[in-house]
């Protein structure tokens, strides 16, 4: 079933939110209940005890953008009684009355005019015309921040007003949807009917965090991403330095943390190799099991002159490469190191790719659709694809596999893949069942197969499936031109490494009127060049007999 339309538009409950609260809470409660400390129970259990208005206030106040509220400036149609949901809040422990606020967060709580008219006693003549300039002249007073709060408030007749736990709101959030991208508004997506997710399997035996140490360090971690990002924004060497020393120093404990460790690894280490430190970059580098870690390293390596070990880690990853694009630059990077040492480089790989030269006539829809009704005349159909097409048949051959319960892969009801789908050990992970399918789909009837898989699971949220593009009648004459050898190499490669290999398509696919007539072609436009994507697609479909081509594009004048 699609999504509803317009016409057909789905109405939120008035306290909606409040429900999808309700929601996380229970089910974090009964997969990480063991998990939550003392103070974080309490504070459910004092939620759970308020009246439902003032459940609902607080859930609005922790859903934006905070935590300092002015309580004159709040209002929800839903909530009767502000002022009395505000002084249960209070009286519960949920809301804070009083707190420190610098010149900088006050900013966004009061208008220029109000600072103005709180500080006209004391701002100079003229007074500042741009709202910066007027807080620079504030904070020129030194006032302390509690004097210059009283003042503004006094001015206004306000109060400020801040919910308290919103640190443990965030713990709810990442046990609940398992990483810190998600949040509240899933729920709402899906209560819209935007977004349906395919029901697979949740309970605590598969939850991401065994223990809340794990909990803790994933959190740690992600505290340093962030510490990281604002240090490479303003440039602080000497911080990124810092960071690597205390990243170095601590131990990685748990597997739920790895992916964001190695990640951080990465990045920080990039950041150094640009300042000149890469003694620590190679460190980190070394530490990292996640790409481009090993090919960074190896270039860390021959530039600080040892191309000995250079070379040994690069026949590494020709011999045991992570990925495609791992191996692609070893191959790029061999022969520099060979001639350094001194010695012959090997014989510089050629792949030639067909070439299809044509003169369009210029267009305003762009250069594919220029170049598919170019080629409309000599070919059944031709179609506009790009990656969607390839992807989403690989989705549907292999739906069952992608959403098989494995552990720590599904965190919550709003995954559109598993955590792990575009990480290096997704296939391993689950080896026997996809060996098993590809079996399978070599025997089988492909167009029945996947038409039932696309009937069955028409309109579930699936990153792979392109819903608007892939129809029967497109799948029909796909498999009717297609060989199944063909669409069987395609898809073992994309197991490879279903991250790297779900780009790269060519533009275009070219469809005849009986089996073994198609064709795919990458559509380029006068100085376009191929992505390194593209050419490894390329090289491969060579390899296999895949007919592919490069069209390349002259415009035709008038």
């Amino acid at each position: 079933m699609a999504a509803p339309g317009l016409a057909e538009a789905v109405v939120l409950a008035p306290r909606y939110y409040r429900d999808n609260f309700l929601r996380l809470c229970d089910t974090v409660e009964t997969l990480y209940g063991d998990l939550l400390h003392a103070d974080e129970q309490s504070l459910l259990a004092s939620w759970r005890e308020l009246p439902e208005s003032a459940q609902c206030l607080y859930v609005r106040l922790v859903s934006r953008v905070g935590p300092w509220f002015r309580r004159g400036k709040l209002a929800y149609a839903e909530i009767d009684d502000i002022p009395a949901a505000l002084a249960t809040l209070a009286a519960a422990g949920l809301l804070a009355t009083e707190g420190e606020l610098d010149i900088g967060e006050l900013a966004r709580l009061f208008t220029m005019a109000e600072w103005r008219r709180a500080f006209a006693a004391e701002l100079p003549a003229p007074q500042p015309r741009t709202k910066p300039e007027l807080l620079a002249a504030i904070a020129a007073l030194q006032w302390p921040e509690a004097r210059v709060l009283e003042r503004l408030l006094a001015a206004t007749g306000d109060q400020l007003v801040a919910p308290l736990g919103g640190d443990t709101v965030d713990l709810l959030q990442l046990l609940f949807f398992g990483n810190r991208r998600q949040g509240l508004t899933d729920f709402v997506l899906s209560d819209l009917g935007v977004a349906r997710y395919y029901p697979y399997s949740l309970d605590r035996g598969q939850r991401l965090f065994s223990c809340r140490e794990a909990v803790d360090e994933y959190r740690y971690w992600g505290e340093l991403a962030d510490a990281h990002w604002l240090m490479e924004e303003a440039g602080d060497a000497d911080g990124l330095a810092a960071l690597a020393a205390e990243v170095l120093a601590t131990p990685l404990r748990h597997a739920t943390s790895e992916r964001r460790y190695w990640k951080l690894c990465n990045r920080l280490a990039r950041n150094l190799e640009r300042t000149g430190e890469l003694a620590l970059a190679a460190r980190l580098y070394a530490r990292s099991e996640l790409h481009p870690a090993r090919e960074r390293h190896v270039r860390v390596l021959e530039n600080t002159g040892d191309c000995q070990q250079a070379l040994r880690q690069c026949r590494l990853l020709l011999d045991q490469p992570w990925c495609e694009e791992e191996f692609e630059a070893a191959q790029r990077i061999l022969p520099r190191l060979l001639r350094q040492l001194g010695q012959p480089p090997p014989a510089r790989r050629r792949d030639p790719v067909p070439t299809l030269d044509l003169l369009v006539p210029p267009a305003a829809e762009g250069v594919e659709l220029a170049v598919a009704r170019h080629l409309a005349a000599d070919w059944q159909s031709v179609h506009y694809v790009e990656n969607a097409l390839f992807n989403s048949l690989f989705g549907l051959a292999f739906w069952e596999q992608i959403f098989a319960p494995v552990a720590g892969a599904f965190h919550n009801a709003f995954q559109s893949v598993p955590a792990d789908m575009y990480q290096q050990g997704f296939y391993q992970r689950r080896r026997a069942a996809l060996d098993a399918r590809l079996v399978e789909l070599a025997a089988a009837d492909l167009y029945p197969e996947l038409l039932a898989a696309l009937q069955r699971f028409q309109g579930y949220q699936c990153r792979w499936v392109s819903w608007q593009l892939l129809t029967p009648a497109l799948l029909e004459q796909v498999l009717a031109c297609v060989p199944r050898e063909h669409l069987l190499a395609i898809w073992q490669r994309m197991l490879f490494d279903p991250g790297e290999n779900r780009r790269g398509f060519p533009d275009l696919i070219a469809l005849g009127d009986r089996p073994g007539a198609w064709r795919l072609i990458e559509v380029k436009a006068p100085g376009d060049q191929l992505q390194h994507s593209q050419r490894r697609w390329l090289r491969f479909f060579g390899e296999q007999a895949i007919p592919a081509c490069v069209a390349r594009v002259s415009w035709a004048d008038g």
